[in-house]
């Protein structure tokens, strides 16, 4: 595997970002990326998941729904998900039906654990 690519069900830019705060503060209950709701608060990236993808042994980026569009092309992938990239191809390695299933960083750090092999879960010293 190349990379894992974290893909939020929302759109990049500023006004999109500020948009996406209101929402989570004022509406949480239809935020429709659960994702970010899991992974970030009001303030950025939370500690536990920041300090659980420094663990990880493979390349990953972030993209928003836009990004993923503009980058690969997609858009047929129910976001928010989490893809891996091999040869330039990409593969649904958790899904957004799974990702919104989660309700805390655990239980979405065993979603990821469950897709990687032990090499790609660890990075050696």
């Amino acid at each position: 595997m190349e990379r894992l690519i974290f893909v939020y069900n929302a759109d990049s830019g500023l006004f999109n970002t500020l948009t996406d705060i209101a929402h989570k503060i004022f509406s949480p209950a239809t935020y429709a990326c659960n994702l970010c709701a899991i992974t970030h608060s009001n303030l950025g990236m939370r500690k536990s998941w920041k300090e659980f993808l420094e663990t990880l042994a493979v390349p990953l980026d972030f993209l928003h729904r836009d990004e993923l569009i503009a980058q690969y092309g997609r858009d047929d992938i129910a976001l928010p998900a989490i893809l891996s990239e091999n040869a330039g191809e990409l593969e649904v390695a958790v899904s957004a039906a799974a990702i919104n299933q989660v309700n805390d960083i655990e239980a979405l750090k065993q979603l990821v654990m469950n897709f990687l092999s032990p090499a790609e879960t660890v990075k050696e010293s």
